[in-house]
C-alpha cells in the first residue's frame, strides 16, 4: 500500500514534479493559439499550416493517451512519466528551432506523443504514491495547481510572443523538463500494475491515430478538391473501421467497446463531442480574430482570455457540488446553452471592439457555461460505468474531447469559408469568423438538446470525481483507475 504522506518532504516533491510535468502539457495546449499569427508571419505559412500546428499535436495526443496510461502500468509509472517529460522537451526544442512549417508540424506530432506519456502518468503517480488518507487532498492540489498553470498559459504565451518571440512558447518547456525529470527520478517511488491487468494495444492505438490524422488532413485540404484529399478521407474512414474491428476482437483492447453498452456513457460522450468541438473551434479562431481583426497584441489577447479559466478555477468545485444534489441533466442542458450565448456575443467583436463592452461579456457568459457543465460532465461519465472502469471511462471521455477539438479546428474554417490567406485579410476573416461562431453556437445547442433527452440521474453510491477543481478549457479532467492508479488504462 502506498504510504507517502502529503506533509512530508517526499510528498511535497512528488506533488511538485507531477504538477510541473502535467502543467507543461496543459500550458502548451493554451499558449500556442496565441502565437499562431506570428508563426504564420515568420514562416510564411498559410491557414492550413496553422491548423496543422494545432492539430498535429492533438492527433498523437488523442490517439495515444489511452496507450500512455497502459504503458505506465506495464513498465513503471515513474519510468514512463520521465520518458514522457524528456520526450516532450526534446520535441519542444525541435519546435523552437524549426526552420519551416513542415518541421514545426512534425515536431508538434512528436510533442503530442510525449504528452500522451506524461499526462496520464502524472495523475497515476499521485494515486500510486500517496497514503489513502492524503490521496484526495493531493489530487485536489494537483488539479487546482494545474488549473492555475492553464490560467497563466495564454498570458505567458502572449508575453513570450511579444517579447523574445514565438519560439520561446516551445523552448520554455526545456528548462522545465530539466527540472522536472531529476526530481521525479530522485523523489518519486516506482510503481506498476500487474502485466495481466495491463493493456498494451499498440496496433489499436496506431489505427486510431492514423484515422484521426487522415480525416483531419481531408478536412483541412477539402477546399483544394485534389484526389489526394478524397483518398485520405476514404483511407481515414477505413482506418476508423479497422480500429473498431481490432478493438472488438482483441482479448485485451485499449478501448473495450462493451463500455459503450451503457446508454448513459454513450450519451454523455455525445454531449462531450458537441461541447468540446465548439470550445476547440472557438478558442482557435478567437485568438486569431482578436489579433487579425481587432488588432491587439499577443499579450493583450492572452490577458483577454483569462476570465474563462479564472471562472473555472473559482467555481468548478461548487458546480460539482450542485450537480451532486440536483443531478447532471440540468447542468448539462443549461451549460451548453449559456456557452452558446457567450459564443453568439462574440459576433459583436469586430475591428473597433472594446474589451469591456464587447469581449469581456462574451467570455464571462461563455465561462459561466463552461463552469456549469464541466464538473457535472465528469461526474456523469464516472457514474455511467462500474467503479472498476472509472479510469478507462475518464480516459475515453478525455480522448473524445481532444478528438472533437482537433476535428473542429480542421473543419470549422472550411465550413465558414476561410481561404488559405484568410488570416492575412482582416475583412474576409471577420466575416468568416461570424459564420464560424454561428456554427459553434449551433453545435452547443445540439449538445444541450442531447443532454436534455438522454442524461439521467445516476444511481446512489456511484463513483464521484476526485478532481473537483478544474481550470482547463480544452478537455475534461482525467480521473484515476481505482484499482491501479492509472489515469486512463
Amino acid at each position: 500500500m502506498p504510504d507517502v504522506r502529503l506533509a512530508s518532504p517526499q510528498g511535497r516533491w512528488i506533488l511538485f514534479t507531477t504538477v510541473l510535468g502535467s502543467g507543461m502539457a496543459l500550458l502548451d495546449s493554451t499558449v500556442v493559439n496565441v502565437a499562431l499569427p506570428r508563426i504564420g508571419e515568420d514562416l510564411d505559412a498559410d491557414l492550413a499550416a496553422l491548423q496543422w500546428t494545432v492539430n498535429a499535436y492533438l492527433v498523437t495526443l488523442a490517439g495515444l493517451i489511452l496507450l500512455g496510461g497502459a504503458l505506465g502500468d506495464w513498465y513503471g509509472r515513474r519510468r514512463v512519466f520521465v520518458v514522457g517529460v524528456l520526450w516532450f522537451a526534446a520535441a519542444s526544442l525541435l519546435c523552437g528551432i524549426a526552420p519551416d512549417e513542415g518541421v514545426l508540424i512534425a515536431a508538434r506530432a512528436l510533442q503530442g506523443a510525449g504528452g500522451a506519456l506524461l499526462t496520464p502518468g502524472s495523475l497515476a503517480l499521485i494515486q500510486a504514491s500517496f497514503h489513502p488518507d492524503d490521496r484526495g487532498r493531493a489530487v485536489g492540489l494537483w488539479s487546482g495547481l494545474g488549473g492555475i498553470g492553464a490560467a497563466v498559459g495564454p498570458f505567458l504565451g502572449g508575453w513570450l510572443v511579444d517579447g523574445p518571440g514565438w519560439r520561446w512558447v516551445f523552448l520554455i518547456n526545456v528548462p522545465l523538463a530539466l527540472l522536472c525529470a531529476p526530481v521525479a527520478v530522485r523523489h518519486v517511488p516506482e510503481s506498476s500494475g500487474t502485466r495481466a491487468e495491463g493493456r498494451f494495444d499498440v496496433f489499436g492505438a496506431a489505427l486510431g491515430a492514423v484515422a484521426l490524422a487522415l480525416v483531419t488532413y481531408a478536412l483541412i485540404g477539402a477546399g483544394d478538391g485534389s484526389p489526394l484529399v478524397v483518398v485520405s478521407a476514404v483511407a481515414g474512414l477505413a482506418a476508423a473501421v479497422g480500429f473498431v474491428l481490432v478493438e472488438k476482437r482483441r482479448p485485451d483492447p485499449m478501448m473495450p467497446l462493451e463500455i459503450f453498452a451503457s446508454r448513459q456513457f454513450s450519451a454523455v460522450n455525445g454531449v462531450t463531442l458537441c461541447v468540446y468541438a465548439a470550445f476547440g473551434g472557438f478558442f482557435f479562431l478567437a485568438a486569431l480574430q482578436l489579433q487579425v481583426v481587432v488588432g491587439w497584441s499577443a499579450l493583450a489577447v492572452g490577458t483577454a482570455l483569462l476570465p474563462t479559466t479564472a471562472l473555472m478555477l473559482l467555481l468548478s468545485a461548487r458546480s460539482g457540488e450542485l450537480a451532486d444534489r440536483i443531478g447532471p441533466r440540468l447542468p448539462l442542458t443549461v451549460g451548453p446553452l449559456l456557452s452558446a450565448a457567450g459564443v453568439l456575443l462574440m459576433l459583436r467583436v469586430g475591428p473597433d471592439a472594446s474589451y469591456a463592452a464587447d469581449v469581456l461579456p462574451a467570455l464571462l457568459v461563455l465561462g459561466l457555461g463552461m463552469v456549469t457543465l464541466v464538473a457535472p460532465l465528469t461526474a456523469a461519465v464516472l457514474a455511467s460505468v462500474e467503479t472498476t472502469r472509472a479510469g478507462l471511462a475518464s480516459g475515453v471521455n478525455n480522448a473524445a474531447a481532444r478528438a472533437a477539438g482537433l476535428l473542429a479546428v480542421a473543419a470549422l474554417p472550411l465550413l465558414a469559408g476561410m481561404g488559405p490567406e484568410a488570416f492575412r485579410q482582416p475583412d474576409a476573416f471577420d466575416a468568416a469568423f461570424d459564420r464560424a461562431m454561428l456554427l459553434c453556437a449551433g453545435v452547443l445547442v445540439i449538445g444541450a438538446v442531447l443532454a436534455a433527452a438522454t442524461v439521467r440521474r445516476p444511481a446512489p453510491g456511484c463513483r464521484r470525481p476526485e478532481c473537483r477543481t478544474h481550470g482547463s478549457v480544452a478537455v475534461p479532467p482525467l480521473e484515476a483507475d481505482p484499482r491501479r492508479g492509472s489515469g486512463v488504462a
